[in-house]
């Protein structure tokens, strides 16, 4: 039995309360944070787990293996840093922190400590990515040429961080496990137009090894409601749209081939249209699997798809975009 401690139950938090509260071989045992409404009804939802305002005395609980934060990003190094002092094994909400010295720190301390430390890069637990993954793998794609994803809603607009440090850590974990590189290039355009000095909108690019292309649109302040890939590849193409119900995946056969003869530049490359296909995925939770994977990993002593170094990858490219 993994015994769990969470801090925080904002936004997300008390989703995290309810997985790890429901999950097998795992007991949360304390939830803390500072608005004691949050708390009044998380222990109205969980009369056996003990509630406080004191963040510290998680981490400093001796009954407490493991501490899942779900502060805001700015509290992410400092209770990290505790935590894995106080020899638990640690679970981050993303991003890691918000530099890459702080998030540097934190994989070092947690390899010094042999403590697992991992990520919330919830979107690499999806099951409709792990089929994307399979499909860049197994070479169905063919060659990536490049990778364009748009995450975008009206609000929900924060105070504490910007929509490229809020948004775009979910698609740069995704697009670097897809393409398994590091960017050689980023470079980021953004503009506040609701706060002063807060992104709402930001345009990131990121160019990779052998002149593999990624976009990355993301904002709360958009019409449209957008969750998706795009990859396109010289075989084949995919979309990863995650507000369909239905059709998670689409995979189209189309591209442009080239002729192994011809005798114009007009015959030299054609277009072509084929089949459009969905692949099966499955429909557990993303959520449930990411915790279950973070209790595995204590268990079974392996090391996160999300660990720290990805973590720490992610933080490298926000801040590169940032500046």
């Amino acid at each position: 039995m993994v015994n769990v401690g969470l801090i925080g139950v904002g936004y997300w938090g008390p989703n995290l309360a309810r997985t790890f509260h429901d999950l097998p071989g795992t007991a949360l045992l304390k939830i803390a944070d500072r608005d004691a409404k949050a708390l009044e009804k998380m222990s109205k939802l969980y009369p056996d787990v003990e509630t406080t305002r004191d963040g510290y005395s998680v981490l400093n609980d001796s009954k407490i293996d493991a501490v899942v934060l779900a502060v805001p990003p700015a509290l992410h190094f400092e209770f990290g840093k505790q935590a894995l002092v106080a020899g638990k094994h640690l679970f981050v909400e993303k991003p890691l922190t918000l530099t890459a010295e702080d998030a540097e720190r934190l994989v070092k301390l947690a390899q010094e400590k042999q403590r697992v430390l991992m990520v919330g890069h919830l979107l690499k637990y999806h099951p409709a990515v792990k089929k994307l993954k399979e499909l860049v793998s197994a070479g169905t794609l063919g060659e990536i040429h490049y990778i364009y994803s748009r995450r975008l809603n009206l609000g929900k607009i924060r105070r504490e961080e910007n929509a490229l440090w809020n948004f775009a850590p979910h698609d740069i974990s995704v697009i670097l496990y897809l393409l398994d590189k590091r960017p050689v290039e980023v470079s980021a355009v953004g503009a506040s137009y609701l706060q002063k000095g807060v992104e709402d909108v930001s345009f990131i690019n990121l160019v990779f090894p052998d002149d593999v292309m990624a976009n990355l649109h993301v904002s709360w302040l958009d019409p449209h409601r957008r969750r998706e890939f795009t990859i396109v590849g010289s075989k084949k193409m995919a979309l990863f749209n995650d507000v369909s119900a239905m059709e998670k995946i689409r995979v189209y056969d189309k591209g442009v081939s080239s002729a192994k003869t011809y005798e114009s530049f007009g015959e030299s490359l054609s277009i072509r249209m084929g089949d459009i296909w969905s692949p099966w995925v499955e429909t557990t939770e993303p959520l449930k699997l990411e915790c279950q994977h973070f209790i595995d990993c204590i268990v079974q002593g392996k090391q996160p798809l999300s660990d720290g170094m990805d973590g720490l990858h992610v933080v490298r490219i926000l801040q590169a975009a940032q500046t």
